[in-house]
Formats: structure tokens, sequence, C-alpha cells
């Protein structure tokens, strides 16, 4: 993941992406059951899939700099950025479009997903934290070199336009299996299906959205991961991830709950956490440039996973106790406390006040993309 970040040639962008892959399916196979083999198997076999697509974009790409005086470029993101004018289009647009899916695929985005919820489910859950927080920033961050492409070349309002479609479209096939989903590990799942949609949508509306869209994940990183290990958390207690036999958390892990209620309000973009100003700042920016029915897309799925989520955590954490928990781990040591209590506190910060270093490397990040900044 390191090495995605710090690359700056295309084709080294895509192997380290394809390394984290093969990296980390062993840990979704952890536990050794039959629905973690189907889990990392699925996952190889459509995350490769989508690799195989987003190599094949390279391909395009690599074609679409032979119009440059001196022949093809190397991949190097420096200089594609200064020559991306002179880049045939009519090979630069399939090249975005097979980038977009091929990474995407290993984002989560919908219908491209299908690998998410069975490994975010499956793995232990400090792995699915990992996953879940930092590796599908992984696969965003190759969708926003391709981006930067575009927007240097002038065909910024064709990736954009790819983006949005592609941002509701998760974020409504979230909204719908978060809808009375049995298991919490996948709620949180396809919750990340929803978040990695705004942040795809955050990047196409352009403007002010795409320093939302950044700014939104960090907050989803930060969130997403104190909510697994507080799933880690409870499972340990209650060994079951069914949510309709968990009652009474409040009574038998107050701790936990808390933390469990306050992850859900952060999660659905509640004040004064985080998350709520950057999914502000990316409706604000949807209603200032006009795109209307976006917004109203927008809110509207965003009600429906609140209402969704809050009917299956608040009955996990009110009520009486169906079952006893385990003795050794209701006692909720503070080693299991503190690091999503930690996490807490710093998206509670980040909703309250942004450090200045913090606000200028977002906005250096989003003018880089193309935003306003």
């Amino acid at each position: 993941m390191t090495l995605v970040c710090v690359s700056n040639h295309l084709g080294l962008l895509w192997v380290a992406i394809e390394a984290t892959t093969l990296a980390s399916a062993p840990m979704i196979y952890f536990h050794h059951r039959r629905q973690s083999l189907e889990a990392a198997w699925k996952y190889l076999l459509i995350c490769s899939i989508g690799i195989a697509l987003a190599l094949f974009g390279n391909f395009l790409l690599a074609v679409s700099t032979s119009t440059v005086h001196g022949g093809e470029l190397p991949l190097l993101l420096d200089q594609l950025l200064r020559n991306a004018s002179s880049f045939h289009p009519q090979w630069l647009k399939p090249a975005f479009i097979f980038l977009l899916v091929g990474y995407g695929t290993k984002m989560g985005l919908a219908p491209l997903h299908t690998w998410l919820p069975d490994a975010h489910s499956e793995s232990p859950s400090f792995v699915s934290a990992l996953l879940s927080g930092a590796l599908l920033n992984c696969a965003f961050l190759g969708i926003l070199r391709a981006q930067q492409i575009l927007t240097a070349a002038g065909l910024a309002f064709f990736g954009q336009e790819l983006l949005v479609g592609f941002g509701l479209l998760s974020m409504g096939f979230a909204a719908a299996f978060i809808v009375q989903q049995p298991d919490y590990k996948r709620m949180l799942a396809y919750s990340s299906v929803e978040h990695m949609g705004i942040l795809a949508l955050g990047v196409g509306l352009g403007g002010t959205a795409v320093f939302g869209a950044m700014f939104h994940a960090v907050n989803h990183s930060l969130t997403k991961g104190m909510l697994f290990l507080i799933a880690g958390n409870i499972l340990s207690v209650m060994r079951t991830k069914t949510a309709s036999d968990i009652r009474g958390l409040s009574r038998l892990v107050p701790f936990t709950a808390a933390l469990w209620m306050a992850g859900f309000l952060a999660i659905t973009g509640s004040p004064p956490f985080g998350t709520f100003l950057s999914e502000f700042t990316i409706l604000k920016s949807a209603l200032e440039q006009g795109h209307y029915i976006v917004a109203i897309a927008y809110l509207l799925i965003l009600s429906v996973v609140f209402i969704a989520m809050a009917s299956i955590i608040v009955r996990m954490v009110q009520g009486n106790p169906l079952r006893n928990p385990e003795p050794r781990a209701s006692r909720e040591p503070w080693l299991m406390i503190l690091p999503p209590l930690f996490l807490c506190m710093l998206i509670v910060i980040l909703g309250l006040y942004m450090p200045p270093a913090l606000e200028r490397l977002l906005l250096d990040a989003a003018t880089v993309i193309g935003g306003a900044s």
C-alpha cells in the first residue's frame, strides 16, 4: 500500500495494487472456514479480473501517447501530465474507462463490489478495518491518477460524468443491501460500498466537492476502522454476527455499546463528526453547480442508509440481553476499548476543528485532481 502511494509510474502503481490483493487474501482465509475460503477465492478471482482490465487500460493509455513527438511516452505521471494535451482522445477515453472499471472493482464500486461484503465479513475484524480503511483508498488513488490525466488533456468532463454515475449507483446498491441486513459485519461492508460511491461522486462533481471527497476519504478511513474494531469486540463477547441475536449491549458492555452508537452516528454523517462536514461539502457543491437531481438522489440515499442502520444498531444496543456473553470477554479490557476510542476522538476533532496542515494538504490534493482550491 505504501508503494501504491509513492509510485510515480502507472505500471508500478498497477503492480503494487495487484500485490495488495495477493498479500491480503491469506488474511481473509484466516479462520479456515468454508465461508472464509469462498470469500478469499471470490476476492482473488474478481479483483484479478478487475486488475487485468486496468492493465489493458494502461496499454490503451500508452497507445494514446503515440501522437506525442518522439513516439510513445513512458507511463511516468509527470511526463503524462505535461504532454496530455497532445494525447489521442479516441484512445485516451477508452483507457480511462478500463482504468475506472478495473480499479473500481478493487475499490468496491457497484456493480463490481460483489467480493467486498464476503471478504470484509469473513476476515478478522482488525483485517476488515485495514481493508476498508486503507486498502480501498489505494484503488481509489489509481482512479484519481487516471482522472488527473484526463483533466490535463482537457477531457475532465468525460471522466466526471462516469464517476458521478458510478458514485450514485454504488450508493444506491449499498442502501438496498443495508436495509434489513442480518449480518452486522456485512452491513459495515456495504457501508464501505456506499462511501466509495460518495468519494467517486465528489470527484465527479468537481469544484469544492473534490475537497469534500478528499476530506471524506480521511473521515471514512478513521470511522470504518473504529467500527470494525468495535464489531470485533461485539463478536468476541456475543459469538455471533447475526444482529437479530444481539440485544442489550448497553447493559452487557456499556463502553463498547457507546462507541458502537457513536460510530453509527459518525458513519451516517451526523454532527459533530467530521463525516458530516465532508458529506455536507459535497452536497453544497452539487447545489451550487445546479445538479439538483444529483443532490436529491444523494440526500435520499443517505436518509435510507441512516434509517436502515439505525434500525439494526439501536436494537442491538437497547433492550434486554437475549443471551449471556462470554465471561472473559465481557470485562471490556482497555486494550480493546482504547484504539476505537482514539479513532472516535479524531473523528470528533475533525468535525470541530481542521488542523491547518491537513487543510493545506487536502486543498493541494483537490487542486492536483482538478477541483477548486
